[in-house]
């Protein structure tokens, strides 16, 4: 059964993250499940620190829009928005080149917050970084406050 509460679809997803942080460091959304929403992220020179490995803060952008988007297509309401509340990330291995690639899954979907955790992995399927974050679910009037 999927958790989904919206159309979900990934041509609209990469479209809508056009002009964004998300496309300046090459992030893309690359498959959706019922219970997880995957996307990757390029090891180069948009997303390394300067030792050469993967920034840990883009390990952290890359958690952070894949659980963002998840979150706010397991909304329940119609006017509610997910934003985020607070993120932490365990960086376990240094990726050099290639690509990681992450996968979102929910550990708790609430009607006032929300819990995912991020695993993102190198290409040879390794965990990099195992990241958490947890949404606030608000009212989009008061988004606008």
């Amino acid at each position: 059964m999927s958790i989904w509460t919206r159309a979900l679809d990934l041509e609209t997803i990469n479209a809508n993250n056009q002009n964004t942080a998300v496309a300046n460091l090459g992030i893309e959304f690359t498959e959706i499940g019922d219970d997880y929403i995957k996307g990757r992220m390029p090891v180069d020179s948009r997303t390394v620190q300067p030792f050469g490995i993967l920034h840990g803060g883009s390990s952290v952008l890359l958690a952070e829009t894949l659980g963002s988007i998840a979150a706010n297509y397991c909304l329940r309401k119609a006017g509610q928005r997910a934003v985020g509340l607070e993120i932490n990330a365990n960086h376990l291995r240094a990726a050099a080149s290639g690509w990681v690639t992450g996968t979102a899954r929910p550990i708790h979907i609430g009607g006032s917050t929300q819990v995912w955790e991020i695993r993102i992995e190198n290409d040879e399927g390794r965990p990099s970084c195992i990241s958490r974050i947890t949404m606030a679910v608000i009212d989009v009037r008061e988004a606008n406050a």
